[in-house]
């Protein structure tokens, strides 16, 4: 791996910030064999702690993958409405897309990249970290500048800022003073709690009147859940929204399907402003750490506003499980509902409205554990890899055959009925046939409209009758009140 001068300076950078390495520990997944404590001795004078997985070098984190998606609104009022009830979407989307659960050679007990980078961009000081009293530096900081976000944006969200936001006071009172509200104001301000940490030499000295680098220098560096972008000067780029938890995926179909699901509710944020899906911040800070868990799609549950679409009602935040937020359960209406909802009323041909079908399939089968994860889809190829011994270490035969498994899911050489829904393999398959015929699937999508529109207008999405073709299963939603069927010729 070639590294520029750009990663290397910015790893030195926090290195010398911190006047120690990074620290990365990650609790190791304790199986029948497991070592009990589990100690990487040759680690221990750097920080590793027992029972956990060490990582020493800011590469940890910053080799992981994840996937980033970023939303133009129209101004700025409507960039800061996407930004807070994007939030509460940030841990969930975390988990379900969750596929890190190995490193450094080890199955560890997480299943997701987000702590493990936050700790390998950490550039705070004993005295930020509250490890000693505050002599050289000005703050205790009590996140890393790689996390969730600290504030909410907007006058709805602003009673949910529960936790005390660290600012730098001065740039806080230069704002105020030049017309910007309070809530932006802190946002910005907080940015600026953070040291420059990479710098460019040809960017030292420029016109701050007409040229924002200096600012991105902050803003870029600090990597929140969600990153609310500003304008550049002399562009027609407008405001942003960045959503930036999810982990990449193993395949193309994987990814669009959660770029689509959230570029869905973006638009359902912005034509239903009814809608309240804010939650007090230190539920949200509780929800990232939960997304950690492994299978926590199934097995966690994480803080919701159950009446987010009940004018008038008062928040109820509630523990739900991601089946009940995305699917729903008595008296909540779940979000992929929301999202049929929404495309049913869209000028969308039969073609793209199957498309979208194909992806709610996955999203909504992942939610209630019909299909599972990248990480337990890993964790589950590893565990019953004959050569795995149950003491949580991956040898260089399993993490090869993992790998070349990967890869040739990923380019569709072989699928997996348990990671992928039956809608996208089949259409893979169709194509992939020697009788493959584009009139007969024109058909067959025709078909799931009418199913679909029919589970729209009984408010559910119940999936039924499947029928085995070719060893895998065209599986339609379809309700009491539908009793078509869907046939393929492979």
């Amino acid at each position: 791996m070639l590294l520029t001068a750009f990663p290397i300076s910015l790893t030195r950078n926090i290195r010398q910030r911190r006047h120690k390495k990074v620290a990365i520990n990650i609790p190791i997944y304790q199986d029948k064999f497991t070592k009990d404590p589990y100690e990487d001795v040759h680690m221990k004078p750097l920080g590793a702690i027992p029972n956990h997985i060490h990582m020493d070098a800011s590469g940890f984190g910053m080799g992981c993958c994840c996937l980033q998606m970023t939303f133009q609104a129209r101004c700025i009022e409507e960039a800061r409405h996407i930004y807070d009830q994007l939030a509460a979407f940030t841990p969930i989307i975390l988990a379900l897309s969750s596929a890190s659960p190995v490193y450094k050679s080890y199955l560890s007990n997480i299943d997701c990249r987000w702590n493990v980078i936050a700790a390998s961009m950490d550039d705070r000081t004993d005295e930020e970290l509250g490890l000693s009293p505050l002599k050289n530096d000005e703050y205790k900081i009590p996140k890393s500048r790689y996390g969730s976000i600290t504030s909410y944006l907007t006058e709805k969200g602003r009673k949910f800022n529960d936790v005390k936001i660290v600012k730098n006071e001065e740039y806080y009172q230069n704002l105020l003073d030049n017309g910007v509200d309070d809530l932006l104001a802190q946002h910005i301000a907080h940015l600026f709690i953070r040291d420059p940490i990479s710098c460019y030499r040809e960017k030292l000295n420029i016109d701050n009147e007409n040229d924002t680098d200096h600012f991105e220098n902050i803003q870029s560096t600090n990597w929140q859940s969600l990153r609310f972008k500003l304008p550049p000067p002399n562009s027609p780029i407008g405001w942003r929204v960045e959503f930036r938890t999810p982990d990449l995926q193993f395949t193309d179909f994987e990814n669009a399907a959660f770029i689509t699901f959230v570029s869905l509710m973006t638009r359902v944020i912005i034509y239903n402003t009814k809608l309240n899906f804010i939650i007090p911040i230190s539920k949200l800070d509780q929800n990232i750490q939960r997304a950690h868990t492994p299978n926590a799609v199934v097995d966690e549950k994480f803080y919701f506003n159950k009446n987010y679409d009940k004018v008038g009602a008062p928040e109820n935040i509630v523990e739900m499980t991601i089946n009940e937020i995305m699917n729903g359960c008595e008296n909540f209406r779940g979000m992929i509902n929301l999202m049929y909802v929404h495309i049913n009323k869209g000028c969308i041909n039969d073609k793209l409205r199957h498309i979208l079908a194909g992806y709610m399939q996955l999203i909504q089968k992942r939610s209630n554990g019909e299909l599972v994860t990248n990480a337990t889809w890993i964790r589950n190829f590893i565990t019953s890899h004959p050569e795995y011994q149950q003491d949580s270490k991956i040898t260089h035969s399993i993490n090869y055959d993992l790998l070349s498994t990967i890869r040739k899911i990923s380019n569709l050489e072989i699928f997996d009925c348990k990671l992928l829904p039956c809608i996208y393999i089949c259409d893979q398959q169709l194509v992939k046939s020697k009788n493959y015929n584009r009139d007969k699937q024109e058909e067959i999508i025709a078909k799931n409209k009418k199913c679909v529109e029919i589970a729209i207008k009984y408010k559910r999405l119940i999936y039924s009758s499947t029928e085995k073709i070719d060893k895998c299963n065209w599986e339609i939603f379809h309700d009491e009140h539908c009793e078509c069927r869907s046939v393929v010729d492979c």
